[in-house]
């Protein structure tokens, strides 16, 4: 447990300022330290799915944009942004499935695992909050209306899906 607070500070120290691009780093950040919360407290593994799903969004987006900016693979961009995805999700579930954390009969919610759904449901809604958030900059002449309103709205709304996971495992 402790290396793992370890390794976040160091990589967010050590990590190089770059450009905000769709999900910026501090929304990484954000998730990241969501996500060792709810463990260091003992919340559900639903509520911990929704957090691991905003994060594999948003490290998914961010390698994305990084690829895309470094022209990387560019003819393979229609391939290489769903491999992307794959692969991050591959190498977060894979381990939880090999450890016994999702498949388990006892921890289950509406017939699926908890983790499992948590993880779509935070993947689903950080999505949707991130397009959210680029609609209403677009309709704002491109301009965020409040300062850290790209931060603000995915977070919060992994929140408030975090509340609903709560009132549901309560």
């Amino acid at each position: 447990m402790k290396n793992k607070y370890i390794f976040t500070a160091a990589a967010f120290l050590l990590a190089p300022v770059v450009s905000v691009k769709a999900v910026c780093p501090v929304c990484i950040v954000a998730v990241s330290a969501g996500l060792g919360l709810s463990e260091y407290l003992g919340i559900d593994d639903s509520i911990a799915g929704v957090w691991i799903g905003g994060l594999l969004i948003s490290m998914s987006v961010w390698t994305i944009n990084y690829c895309t900016r470094k022209n990387w693979l560019q003819k393979q961009k229609t391939w290489l942004d769903p491999l992307i995805f794959i692969a991050y999700y591959l190498m977060v579930i894979w381990p939880l499935y090999a450890q016994d954390f999702i498949g388990n009969a006892d921890n289950r919610l509406f017939g699926l695992d908890k983790l499992v759904l948590g993880i779509v449901a935070g993947s689903i809604i950080f999505s949707l909050s991130a397009w959210g958030y680029e609609g209403l900059k677009k309709k704002n002449g491109g301009k965020a209306h409040f300062p850290f309103e790209k931060v603000v709205m995915p977070v919060s709304a992994l929140i408030l899906m975090s509340l609903v996971f709560y009132i549901l495992t309560k």
